[in-house]
């Protein structure tokens, strides 16, 4: 579906995107197309989406093979996804992805994510499979260009963070390619990127890693010594028992860093 076709079955239909949730539909096959041979979806893969819109990347989903399950806020869309979707054997879920009990509605494992993610939740909601869905395998999503940027940063980048960190105990990641604004109804003000995670196993210290990766970005101009003191009684002689400068910053440090913090408490 092209963008002149998008915004014709909007109108029919009587729906205006909202920016409130972060509705910029993609409305470009070429882009649609390579979203799918990024993710490697094959016939039989169990995919979810989250924000299908009017179902472009959805209809090319099921054409892969995939069985895929959608989950959509906006009930203005129903008309349009019944429509769109007919017989395709996608199950629809009408929710708030951040609200759904995911260890609930997908079983078994091996579960990949193929989605244009709502700008507003896409960080917390990736962030959130990572951690408490480990049914999800791979991931390929759609989000604002910085903040692919973010996922995938390593330790000294401008945009190495928390989110950073989180990423790489439980995943290897890649920023595959950006997107322009204008592949989208209506056009975003920033430019997009499409990013693949690919699970990893997670050490029994990978949530005490992020504790403590946490206390240290939520400090971040201050020195280990002075942003951990709070978790260790003697900061500076634990951290230099793990081989790690007490006088550098949480930005300094790689998530295997923090895995050897937290083992260390």
């Amino acid at each position: 579906m092209t963008r002149t076709q998008l915004r014709e079955l909007l109108a029919r239909h009587g729906v205006t995107p909202r920016p409130t949730l972060g509705q910029h539909f993609l409305a470009d096959p070429n882009v649609v197309d390579r979203v799918v041979r990024t993710a490697r979806v094959e016939p039989g893969h169990h995919v979810l989406e989250v924000g299908p819109g009017t179902g472009n990347l959805t209809r090319a989903l099921v054409r892969a093979g995939a069985e895929v399950t959608a989950i959509e806020l906006d009930l203005r869309l129903q008309p349009i996804l019944d429509q769109e979707l007919a017989g395709l054997g996608v199950t629809l879920v009408w929710a708030d992805a951040m609200d759904v009990d995911y260890e609930a509605l997908i079983r078994p494992p091996g579960w990949k994510v193929v989605a244009n993610l709502p700008y507003q939740i896409g960080t917390p909601l990736l962030l959130d499979w990572l951690r408490l869905v480990p049914a999800i395998d791979a991931f390929t999503v759609m989000v604002q260009r910085e903040v692919a940027e973010r996922l995938v940063a390593g330790p000294g980048s401008p945009a190495y963070g928390l989110p950073s960190v989180v990423v790489g105990l439980h995943a290897t990641a890649e920023l595959v390619f950006k997107v322009p604004p204008q592949v989208f109804y209506p056009a975003p003000k920033v430019e997009s990127a499409v990013v693949r995670l690919l699970r990893k196993p997670a050490s029994s210290k990978t949530e005490e890693a992020i504790r403590i990766a946490t206390a240290g970005f939520g400090q971040r101009r201050k020195m280990l010594r002075g942003s951990l003191a709070g978790m260790f009684d003697q900061p500076s002689e634990t951290i230099s028992k793990t081989g790690i400068d007490p006088r550098q910053r949480a930005e300094d440090l790689g998530p295997a860093d923090f895995l050897r913090l937290a083992e260390a408490l």
